[in-house]
């Protein structure tokens, strides 16, 4: 039991950090960020890329906290799963650098399993 809670505390820490990080990052160097929207986003809507990139990392912050801190993380760790399916699809030309958001969206989805399986 005690190995099940020190695996769970792990994944939750490696995704939540995987969710935090960005928007931190992207507020202090926003143009390193800003590439990985996909054109339709970007060209489609009436609001700014920085905008954008400012908004989807509110969401990204809610959803690392709410796995880090959450005592139902499992609608959090769906959604951080659906994030990052999309960003390696609408990116599979980044790949040399998203490959890393496929171990992690693994992570995820194993976090959203242990979870349903609580309830």
């Amino acid at each position: 039991m005690e190995q099940q809670k020190l695996t769970e505390r792990v994944l939750r820490v490696g995704v939540a950090f995987s969710f935090i990080y960005p928007p931190i990052s992207a507020f202090f160097n926003p143009y390193a960020w800003i590439g990985y929207f996909p054109q339709f986003m970007t060209n489609q809507t009436a609001i700014s890329s920085l905008t954008l990139l400012h908004i989807f990392g509110i969401i990204e912050l809610c959803i690392g906290i709410s796995i880090l801190c959450g005592k139902k993380v499992s609608i959090p760790s769906l959604i951080a799963s659906l994030f990052l399916f999309l960003i390696i699809v609408f990116n599979l030309s980044q790949m040399d650098v998203l490959f890393r958001d496929i171990p992690i969206l693994l992570m995820a989805l194993l976090l959203y399993s242990i979870e349903r399986k609580k309830y």
